[in-house]
C-alpha cells in the first residue's frame, strides 16, 4: 500500500480483468478519512464497515484514516449507521471530483459475469482490462469510456487531443502508439476489447 501523498490521478472506478473468470470486472477505490480524535480511534478499529489505516509521514508524525469500500456496502449514509460526535457519513462518499481523492492502491472488485467480489490491492496497469501490447510495449485504459476515446484518438490523424473526451488522458500516450504504423495494428486490438 502507498502512502496518502503520492498519487497519480485515475478515475474511481477501473475496468480489471476478474482474477475468477477473466471477465471485465469493477474496481472501486476505497474512500479515506481522516480520523481526528484518538478518543475516537477504538470505535474506527472496531466498526464493521469502516477499516482502520495508520500512516507515518516523513517527519515520523503518524495520521489515523478510516477507510471505506463503496463497492462492497455501497452508499454509505445507509450503511454505516451511527457514528461519534463531528463524524457524518456523508463524510465517507466518493468525492465529488473526477478524480480519487488519495494515493492508496486499495478498493474492491466486483465482476457481474462470475459474481466475484473482494477486497482488493491494485497492480495498475497489469490488471487493466482494456489493455493491448504492441511490440512489447503495454498500451492501456482506464474504462470503457476512456477506450472508447482512446480508439477514436488513434484512429484519426489528428493529434490534438483537445477536441475528445478523457484529453488530460490522451496527453499522455507515449509517441511509439502514435505512429502510423502502430494504428491499424491498435485500432484492431482495442476493436476486439471494445465489443459487446
Amino acid at each position: 500500500m502507498t502512502g496518502l501523498a503520492p498519487w497519480r490521478p485515475m478515475p474511481h472506478q477501473l475496468a480489471l480483468n476478474c482474477p475468477q473468470c477473466a471477465a471485465q470486472a469493477r474496481f472501486e477505490f476505497i474512500v479515506a478519512r481522516p480520523i481526528e480524535r484518538k478518543v475516537d480511534l477504538p470505535f474506527f478499529q472496531e466498526h464493521a464497515r469502516l477499516e482502520y489505516w495508520r500512516d507515518q509521514d516523513s517527519c515520523g508524525h503518524y495520521r489515523h484514516y478510516a477507510l471505506y469500500f463503496p463497492g462492497l456496502h455501497g452508499d454509505p449514509r445507509q450503511s454505516l449507521g451511527p457514528l461519534p460526535e463531528g463524524y457524518l457519513a456523508s463524510h465517507w462518499q466518493r468525492s465529488p471530483y473526477w478524480y480519487r481523492d488519495h494515493g492508496l492502491d486499495l478498493g474492491s472488485l466486483h465482476c457481474e459475469h462470475c459474481h466475484y467480489s473482494a477486497r482488493h490491492a491494485l497492480n495498475w496497469p497489469s490488471e487493466a482490462y482494456f489493455s493491448v501490447v504492441y511490440k512489447g510495449q503495454m498500451l492501456w485504459a482506464f474504462n470503457r469510456e476512456s477506450a472508447l476515446a482512446l480508439h477514436d484518438y488513434l484512429e484519426s490523424t489528428q493529434r490534438d487531443p483537445g477536441g475528445y473526451p478523457w484529453r488530460s488522458f490522451l496527453l499522455h500516450i507515449p509517441g511509439a502508439f502514435k505512429r502510423r504504423k502502430a494504428r491499424q495494428p491498435l485500432i484492431r486490438l482495442l476493436k476486439r476489447l471494445l465489443l459487446p
